[in-house]
């Protein structure tokens, strides 16, 4: 996209001006366009919004108050939709198998309508875990001004004096399949989980990267992340609509945001927060998107380097809305800049660096949530990545949520993860085994899916909850808790050796040396592998086989260039 326009009209100069785009402006006229709507510059709105679930439900107003900023800013906005999977729902089905695909999807629909319509703006609204990263990609590719703007966190549930999040829904499945919760206490959990529209309130994997995004630069800090449920969202979604203006007229772009540094910045937020597991994979995609080289090693290094600093669940006490009222990602940011941890020259979209909005942190007195260094919860931070003869090309734990730093036992070998599920809900796992769920990588499964509600049965059983250790070629939610290793590659569908894993086999996890293994003879494993069988493809056509056919490994994030 190029052009020579004035007052931040480059690129729809082509599209809407001179006598032979006539037919073009008679089209806009057609759904309400003026004449002079069209001398502006255009902005898109990429709206995730669907009423399939709360994370995006409420999209729609927030697209409608963006807009109002964009055009008291002097620009004319256009919406368009793109699909969005809602994790929260489809978990534990084949349905979840379109999470992870669904990125993609994302980022090319809107790279797609954004070039055939020759935007000179963008403004991607994201609600559900997968959008952020797929939109942000999308800005990346198209390099034109744009922000990502973050629809925000579901308010707690309530129940008993507790807060809930739709983390404990899934856990007391557990216990109810465990016996420990009648038909009443799961039924009563399920209706206050869920108080209405918003992402999980965790630091799940949505708040997870709408913070991180935060601290790539491409989301306004302190605007993307004000809870949906609060009327000053309206609002702060009014502002992104005038700063995307800003950024329109002053020509930054992705490319000048999205940096090696800020990268680095946003994995040391995730590193800090406990965040999710699948920032791993996505900060990979993002980065090839902008040729910039970096390896799962990376994540450790950062996370090795970083305490953790922010006491949220899955494995603390606080939702997202309480980070936001702590003091939020400027404050977060504040305390990482100060022990030298991030960058604070970093640009983000509204025009300052890191550390200048870092120095308009307003901490709330007596807050918890985001603790000084002085007090940090862990001394390292969330992510460690571990590699061994399971996973040559590495494997992601998160050890935010639990204390234990090694575990040895016998290997319960699943094909997939709805037998995995049935043989927690029947009984049938054991204090210390280590249930290997297999062929639900990115080709295997295809797609990856997300194994919350293993992993919460698992942790809802409070024999099983600190004792069981699981590890997948698929991946973990950002509400997962415990010892639990996702992303094991080379997955099993193109030999990996998780492949060659057998019943009963001792699986050792030592994280302090960074290793997964298999305890048996290299021989005996070759010796597995040769009679290995590759097996078809489970989809013969559509999307989920043309995913199938052009998918990288976990390792490289899974991504379909």
């Amino acid at each position: 996209m190029s052009g020579n326009g004035k007052n931040g009209k480059l690129y729809s100069i082509a599209l809407t001006e001179g006598p032979n785009r006539a037919p073009a402006r008679a089209m806009f006229r057609a759904v309400g366009f003026t004449r002079e709507d069209l001398a502006k510059p255009i902005i898109g709105i990429a709206n995730t919004w669907t009423e399939i679930g709360p994370c995006n439900f409420h999209l729609r107003q927030l697209a409608e108050a963006v807009k109002l900023g964009i055009r008291e800013a002097g620009g004319t906005p256009m919406e368009f939709n793109t699909v969005t999977i809602s994790d929260g729902i489809t978990m534990g089905t084949e349905g979840m198998k379109a999470s992870l695909i669904s990125r993609e999807v994302i980022a090319d629909s809107v790279e797609l309508v954004a070039r055939g319509n020759q935007f000179d703006g963008l403004v991607c609204i994201a609600g559900c875990d997968k959008n952020m990263p797929g939109t942000v990609m999308a800005l990346a590719r198209l390099d034109i001004p744009g922000l990502m703007l973050y629809g925000g966190s579901i308010a707690p549930g309530h129940l008993n004096g507790k807060d809930l999040t739709v983390q404990d829904v899934f856990e007391a499945v557990g216990a109810h399949a465990a016996g420990k919760l009648d038909d009443a206490g799961l039924e009563a959990v399920e209706a206050n989980a869920c108080p209405g529209a918003g992402a999980c309130g965790g630091q799940f994997t949505a708040n997870t990267m709408a913070m991180a995004c935060e601290f790539l630069g491409i989301s306004p800090i302190g605007i993307s992340g004000v809870p949906a449920f609060l009327d000053e969202k309206l609002e702060a979604s009014r502002e992104a609509g005038r700063i995307v203006m800003q950024l329109v007229r002053s020509g930054l772009k992705p490319s000048q945001l999205i940096t090696p540094k800020s990268i680095e910045n946003a994995i040391a937020s995730v590193a800090a927060s406990g965040g999710s597991t699948n920032a791993v994979l996505h900060f990979l995609a993002i980065a090839n998107e902008v040729g910039i080289p970096l390896t799962v090693d990376d994540f450790d290094r950062i996370s090795n380097k970083t305490p953790l600093l922010c006491d949220l669940k899955p494995g603390g006490k606080y939702v997202a809305a309480d980070y936001q009222a702590a003091g939020g990602s400027r404050l977060l940011a504040k305390r990482l800049i100060e022990a030298g941890l991030i960058d604070g020259a970093c640009l983000n979209v509204s025009g300052k660096t890191l550390a200048e909005e870092a120095k308009a942190a307003k901490e709330t007195p007596g807050q918890d949530v985001i603790h000084p260094l002085a007090k940090a919860l862990k001394p390292t931070g969330g992510l460690v990545i571990l590699k061994g003869n399971l996973a040559p090309e590495g494997c992601v734990i998160k050890v935010a949520g639990h204390k234990r730093l090694e575990h040895r036992g016998p290997a319960r070998v699943f094909n997939c993860e709805d037998d995995a599920f049935h043989a927690v809900e029947s009984g049938h796992i054991k204090p210390n085994d280590v249930m290997v769920i297999r062929y639900e990588g990115p080709k295997g499964g295809p797609g990856m899916r997300e194994m919350l509600a293993v992993t919460a049965a698992v942790a809802g059983i409070p024999e099983l909850s600190d004792t069981v250790a699981l590890l997948t070629d698929g991946r973990f939610s950002g509400a997962t808790r415990g010892l639990m290793a996702g992303h094991v590659a080379p997955e099993a569908a193109v030999g990996g050796p998780i492949a060659a894993v057998r019943e009963g086999d001792t699986i050792h996890f030592d994280i302090p040396n960074r290793k997964l293994n298999v305890e048996i003879a290299d021989s005996e494993l070759s010796a597995r592998m040769k009679d290995w069988k590759k097996p078809e493809p489970k989809f013969r056509r559509g999307i989920f086989r043309k995913y199938t056919d052009s998918v990288s490994s976990a390792s490289q994030g899974a991504v379909t260039n």
